[in-house]
């Protein structure tokens, strides 16, 4: 005869499995599209990978922050190399575009007159001997990086050429602000900032050209914080 156990018998509770995709694919996504993105052409593809790897990353490590997930390093390497990715697309971009304005001013043109207009002008001097048009102004370009809640920003990195040279600068306290002077009248003149967080409160990036405000972003916790403008005649 079997005595019953006086005990009821309770199921073990069932764990759930961490929710690491977002934050996995997030990782795979901005390591391919940063190998790719220096490529030229091949690296149009670097894109799409770059931005939906940044988004996946962000989602991944925002759920590692909350306890769903266990990959949180992985996760934050993937917002990482998304970010620095499509900086480079940015800035392989730029230079294609002023490749190509570049090869069309380089094409002659032949100078068009009126009919029967005098080839000098009023005071008789020939017109090839006319003064070369003035050099056009500098601009003077403001980077901002400003915090709320006690936030650092883990690394800064702006261009300083209006073209692909940039500098970096990491673990800086805020507020921080560069000033750039760049010649003026070029077509393609590309002005760019992005700065990440260091996990306290939020970062907010500005734009500043001849003392007007031309582009602003803000960014949360760890966030990556990016704006860029093209300020050359093609941009206006």
């Amino acid at each position: 005869m079997t005595t019953p156990s006086p005990y009821p018998y309770q199921a073990a509770p069932v764990s759930t499995p961490p929710r690491n995709g977002l934050g996995t694919a997030g990782f795979v996504l901005g390591l391919v599209g940063l190998l790719f993105s220096p490529i030229p052409f091949i690296g149009v593809i670097a894109w799409p990978l770059v931005i939906v790897g940044l988004i996946l990353a962000a989602i991944g490590f925002s759920r590692a922050r909350s306890g769903v997930a266990t990959n949180k390093g992985l996760a934050l390497t993937g917002v990482i190399l998304s970010a620095i990715g499509l900086v480079i697309c940015i800035l392989w971009t730029a230079v294609f575009g002023k490749a190509v304005v570049d090869a069309a001013n380089s094409l002659p043109t032949a100078p068009m007159s009126a009919p029967g207009a005098p080839l000098g002008n009023e005071a008789g001097v020939p017109a090839a001997q006319e003064p070369v048009q003035q050099a056009a102004a500098e601009h003077t370009v403001v980077y901002r990086v400003t915090g709320t809640g006690g936030a650092k920003a883990g690394n800064i990195t702006y261009t300083t050429d209006g073209m692909t040279t940039s500098n970096q600068e990491a673990n800086v306290k805020l507020p921080w602000e560069k000033t750039i002077k760049l010649s003026g009248g070029e077509a393609l003149q590309m002005v760019s900032i992005l700065a990440q967080g260091s996990g306290k409160g939020s970062i907010k990036v500005t734009i500043e050209v001849d003392g007007k405000l031309v582009k602003e972003a803000s960014a949360q916790e760890y966030g990556v914080a990016h704006a860029n403008e093209n300020i050359g005649t093609l941009g206006n």
